[in-house]
This record gives C-alpha cells, structure tokens and sequence, in this order.
C-alpha cells in the first residue's frame, strides 16, 4: 500500500477570513513532489469537538497514512490542538522533557524583565509542554515544536502518524523541511511522472479526447485549466502518462490541422486573447 497524507488546517482566523492559509498548498506541493497522494484538507474550528472529528475520519481512511495538522498549539485558551488529539485518541497529556526544558527559560527570561511570572502563568505557558502520550518531538532548533503521535505502529509500518505543527508558515515549513520529509516521506512511494500540454482551443473542443486518453489509461490522473493558453497537466506512472501525452498531442495537431479547428483557434483567441491581456 501507498503512503498518502490529509492536512488539518486549525483556527477560527482562517474560517474568519482574517487570515490566509497558505500552509495546506505548500504542504500539498512538497507532498507531491515526494509521490505522496493527498487526499483530503479539513479546515475546522478551534474546537476540541470538530477537531477530534476531523481526525478521527482521517484515522478511518487508507493506511499506512501521514495525517498533518497546522495551527493551535500556542499558550492561548483557544490553541487545542494538543488536547484535541489526546482525547480523540483516548491518551492523557503528559510533559515533554525538551518542550519543558524550553519553556523554563523563557518564564526566566520574562521574570528577568521584571514580569511577575505566577503559577497561573507558569500553568499557561507550560501548555505548550504537554503534548499526548506517546508522543515525540521531531527534530527542530527552533521555538515551536513538531510533534508526531503514532496509532497503530505509525506510517512508517501499516498504521498513521499524527504530524503537529505550528500555523506560523516558516515554522511549520522549517520542520516540515527538516524533520517531516526526510523521517516520513522520503523514499516512500514511486515520484509520478508528470507531463503539460498548452491550447489555444476552448476547454470543451477536448472533452472527447480526454474522456478516450482516461478511459484507455485509467491510472493517468489528467486536468485541464482554463486560461490563454488553456494547460493540460497529465501525472501518474512513466509509461502510461507518456503514451496519454502523445494521445492529446495527437488530436491536438490534427485539430489544428482541420481547417474548421484552425477556425475555431482564431475566434477563440479573438474573443478570449484580447480580454486576457487587458487583464494582465
């Protein structure tokens, strides 16, 4: 079996529309580029409840299976995402030795510029050390932590691995680099073979041929985007993509060459080029 991966994008600012995820795309091309399917993206609340659900029906989906989740788990009341993994898979919350260590010496740091440092404080600030049972620290210099949690003898077996990580993009994207490639995504599946084709015809002109290359090579994922000119992005395994590049490619030159298609070509850029440039 495959690896594949589900992102789990955490916070009420990106529901709000107060901030932009950029998180879930970057993930999704760095998973790409290692033949990693993603197959789902949640964006949920901070909320323990929608958060545990979101999991749990990634928990229930193909294995072995990388689930990663981006956002919540500062200091704050709403950052969840520590409790909301420990209780959707029934662990307790215990503390991280190095997270622990961390987090001592900026409660001294802050005494030392004169800030009365409390219990109540010290209690907040240590939330970030409790993490769930079972879990370990991926390797990361800096401040926020990387988190993996194992279920059932994790990715690297037949089981998922639970990926946690800050929401700020060059934090979650340092551990990503550093830590979650090499240890649980590298090497792991075939990379796809990957192939792109432009038009100058509309999208509909290549229906037909489309609905023929993926019928005769069904393990092609192919997609077509509109634009001037229109992209055809064929991905999946080496051989079949090229024979399904060379299929488009095909109807594509005999289409130019039909003088009804070589029509088409002209009125389609006449009316669509134009309204494209003035845009740009």
């Amino acid at each position: 079996m495959q690896l594949e991966a589900s992102i789990l994008v955490i916070g009420d600012e990106i529901l709000g529309g107060f901030v932009q995820d950029t998180n879930s795309g970057w993930m999704a091309s760095r998973l790409q580029q290692h033949g990693v399917p993603l197959t789902r993206i949640h964006t949920v609340p901070d909320d323990l409840d929608d958060i545990g659900a979101a999991l749990q029906d990634e928990l229930a989906r193909s294995r072995p299976r990388v689930i990663l989740t981006s956002g919540g788990i500062g200091s704050t009341p709403d950052d969840l995402t520590y409790e909301a993994v420990a209780a959707s898979l029934g662990r307790e919350l215990v503390e991280d030795p190095t997270m622990t260590g961390r987090i001592a010496g900026a409660l001294e740091w802050t005494s030392a510029q004169g800030v009365e440092v409390t219990d109540e404080f010290t209690w907040h600030m240590m939330r970030m050390a409790r993490v769930p049972e079972g879990a370990r620290l991926l390797r990361h210099g800096g401040w926020a932590p990387g988190i993996a949690v194992d279920v059932d003898g994790g990715s690297n077996a037949d089981g998922a691995t639970i990926v946690i990580l800050p929401g700020v993009p060059s934090q979650l994207r340092a551990i990503f680099s550093e830590a979650v490639e090499p240890e649980l995504l590298a090497g792991r599946n075939p990379r796809p073979e990957v192939r792109e084709l432009t038009h100058g015809f509309p999208e509909s002109a290549m229906n037909l041929c489309f609905a023929r290359v993926l019928a005769a090579h069904p393990d092609v994922k192919l997609g077509s985007y509109p634009g001037v000119p229109m992209l055809v992005r064929l991905s999946g395994p080496k051989e079949a993509v090229e024979l399904a590049t060379d299929e488009v490619a095909t109807y594509l030159r005999e289409l130019e060459a039909d003088p009804a298609g070589a029509r088409l070509a002209a009125a389609w850029a006449d009316r669509f080029g134009g309204a494209e440039r003035d845009r740009r």
